[in-house]
């Protein structure tokens, strides 16, 4: 007689005790969140069917749906509603993600106060700090209204209580890693304990129709911490960067179901707070008499947005058998093909037996090709001694074969550049539509664009067909 078959229903479950993930079969790692050893034998799964429930809300034409209830409110943040998209939409959940210290909590405790009103409330729930502690930024930056409600809760549950007492119009959850709720297994921060709370906190914005920003943390690496399941839950999702070290702020949008993400909003973060800026090129700029040697203007496009920067170099005589290659602000290895094609298409040898130095000023990180022009420009100004004209931005990517290639946003660049007073550019060919009162010099190649700098007295080698004497 042949043995009885095991059927489906006599087969055990397993299931992963941080994140929930189920399987029908044990394995050593969860498949989910990658932990190992959290799959555990918890019974048989039973098989479940769902009952078509009552309508509690009729399907309309989407010719006949309002669109008026998702009318965006101002944050009182100029920089922050252009990131938005105009506002904050009433049942969005945004989530702001930032390395730890970059400011993303004086950033919303400002937006806090500045949202609140007689007819929208503010609820500030901190789960990072005390209540106390909040009250003190506060004082520092102003941020003080009466309509602004401040809570330190660390548990889901009295949060939930919490919007049934307040009634906000904006919730602001600082952090979302630090609430857990009693009725998941895990610690907070943990996968399925992020999970129920995102949730629970879409569910509610949703209902009541009440904006919600959630602080997330991210991981050594710059990803947001957590399950990517928040990322895709959330309708928005801002990256706040910055260097510590540095006052720039930048806040770009990764996801945004209301508007664009090639929107950036500039901040300066000082003693007092947090202030956006409107116009912030003169961060990236060092305002001279005269020009110095080695130093070059371009325009670089965050998102949508033209900001005028600086590429400063320095080259001096190396002291040890290989010369030191020092780059901030820049891609290293873009800096050394510059280095490359200047030395074999530019003709320039001066630079492989030199300690080389290239920054930007302020703070910005230039890593798109189209400063490519601007960069090569100050090594080789820095490599003969002698200054660029006065008044000039270099625009274009160099290929490895000395060409000048064309870029996005050329005529957007130019416009910025003339705002600020530039009068001289230099651009690939083609560029399009020139503003009035400002010279353009089209280059093909690293060749075309070095004959803007004078010659050098010592330092570089002449170009093939030039005169040797």
């Amino acid at each position: 007689m042949a043995a009885r078959t095991k059927t489906t229903k006599d087969r055990p479950s397993y299931r992963c005790t941080e994140c929930g993930w189920q399987t029908a079969k044990w394995l050593g790692r969860c498949s989910e969140c990658q932990a190992w050893g959290t799959v555990e034998e918890f019974g048989t799964p039973a098989v479940r069917t769902t009952a078509p429930g009552r309508v509690t809300t009729s399907a309309l034409p989407i010719g006949q749906v309002d669109g008026r209830q998702a009318t965006a409110r101002s944050t009182g943040v100029p920089e922050l509603d252009r990131v938005l998209g105009g506002g904050l939409v009433p049942g969005a959940v945004v989530l702001v993600a930032g390395e730890p210290g970059v400011g993303k909590s004086t950033l919303l405790l400002d937006v806090a106060a500045k949202a609140a009103s007689d007819e929208h409330r503010t609820l500030y729930i901190t789960g990072e700090e005390s209540a106390s502690q909040v009250r003190l930024r506060a004082d520092r930056i102003k941020a003080i209204d009466d309509h602004l409600y401040l809570a330190a809760e660390t548990d889901l549950a009295t949060i939930l209580g919490h919007l049934d007492a307040v009634k906000p119009s904006l919730l602001i959850l600082d952090s979302v890693q630090t609430v857990a709720s009693p009725e998941i297994d895990g610690a907070p921060g943990g996968m399925a304990q992020v999970r129920e709370v995102a949730g629970a906190l879409i569910r509610a914005s949703k209902e009541r129709a009440m904006s919600t920003l959630l602080v997330g943390h991210v991981t050594k690496d710059g990803a947001i911490a957590g399950p990517r399941l928040l990322e895709h839950l959330v309708d928005v999702v801002l990256s706040f960067e910055g260097d510590r070290h540095a006052r720039l702020r930048l806040v770009r949008g990764v996801k945004n179901r209301y508007g664009t993400t090639d929107e950036v909003g500039c901040f300066e973060l000082h003693d007092e707070g947090i202030t956006g800026l409107a116009d912030p090129s003169g961060l990236f700029l060092t305002r001279r008499a005269e020009p110095v040697p080695g130093t070059c203007l371009t325009v670089t496009l965050e998102g949508r947005r033209p900001l005028v920067a600086e590429v400063q170099a320095l080259t001096v005589d190396s002291q040890i058998p290989s010369p030191r290659r020092t780059t901030s602000g820049l891609e290293t290895s873009r800096v050394s093909m510059m280095l490359a094609v200047l030395e074999q298409r530019g003709r320039i040898s001066a630079l492989g037996k030199r300690d080389i130095y290239s920054a930007t000023v302020g703070g910005v990180k230039l890593s798109e090709p189209a400063a490519d022009l601007a960069i090569a420009l100050a090594l080789a100004s820095a490599a003969s001694d002698t200054p660029l004209p006065k008044n000039l931005v270099a625009i274009g990517e160099v290929g490895l074969a000395g060409e000048v290639r064309r870029v996005t946003g050329v005529q957007r660049r130019l416009s910025e550049a003339h705002r600020l007073g530039f009068t001289h550019a230099l651009v690939p060919s083609d560029p399009g539509k020139i503003p009035p009162g400002m010279k353009v010099l089209e280059v093909a190649d690293i060749g075309d664009a070095l004959q803007v700098l004078p010659r050098s007295r010592k330092r570089d080698a002449p170009r093939d067909g030039e005169d040797r004497r």
